[in-house]
């Protein structure tokens, strides 16, 4: 029997959602609880103190932009929403709320699990606190404050530099425009959203990054950025 394997809380009030997801994380090793308001869920996330939480917001008692702001209140575990709602203003109130990722119905259960596991690889290693991060053949030092790609060192500006690190710091999470822009510009520059798009079309260019098909950075439309998590190539080929 694994002693250690992540448990993972699902608060969603559709019976067979919550059965989809039970089969298909419990497939993959995970150990499962399950709410179907959000109160059983709060319940279940004090008493059981989850290593994720799956989140849905339509929920019979409660919002769970509501269920979100108490959990944060006493409690960082990651949470990942999956929710039908997939309007801008829902993904940026819900991750500006302290929400890890977000995730839309329907969905590809291959990419849910993908997201889970960044998600509690990142809460188990630490990884935000790293020296270093590396998507793929780009690293960024953050000690030195050093971005290489293939090994050769990019010039940036120090704008460049800081929206770069903010998303490797978060890897393969999604970061709001206003965080970034609040965070790097400034408290009053939360809606300039035209100037992260200015840096983040440099960084593209620097990085040789077709946003249509992105190696690096991702648009997440109208909500914010996300730098993915790649595997170097020698980790990512078995041939």
């Amino acid at each position: 029997m694994t002693t250690n394997q992540p448990t993972i809380l699902v608060i969603d009030d559709e019976a067979q959602i919550r059965k989809f997801l039970r089969i298909s994380l419990a497939a993959q090793g995970y150990k499962v609880l399950e709410g179907s308001n959000g109160s059983e869920g709060l319940t279940h996330a004090a008493l059981a103190k989850p290593d994720l939480v799956v989140l849905d917001l339509g929920l019979p008692d409660m919002d769970g932009q509501t269920v979100l702001r108490e959990l944060r209140e006493w409690s960082q575990v990651p949470v990942l929403v999956l929710s039908v709602r997939a309007s801008e203003s829902e993904k940026v109130l819900a991750l500006d709320g302290g929400a890890n990722d977000y995730v839309t119905k329907p969905f590809g259960i291959q990419e849910f699990l993908a997201r889970v596991r960044v998600l509690l690889r990142q809460a188990g290693s630490g990884e935000q606190q790293a020296a270093s991060v590396s998507s793929g053949p780009l690293t960024v030092d953050f000690a030195y404050r050093r971005v290489t790609l293939e090994g050769a060192e990019v010039a940036l500006t120090r704008k460049e530099y800081e929206v770069l690190a903010a998303l490797a710091r978060h890897l393969g999470r999604v970061l709001t425009q206003q965080q970034l822009l609040k965070d790097i510009w400034g408290p009053s520059h939360g809606e300039d959203s035209h100037y992260l798009r200015v840096v983040v079309g440099h960084l593209r260019q620097k990085l040789s990054d077709d946003p249509t098909a992105p190696r690096f950075i991702v648009t997440e439309a109208g909500v914010g950025y996300r730098l993915l998590e790649v595997l170097p190539a020698s980790c990512s080929s078995n041939s």
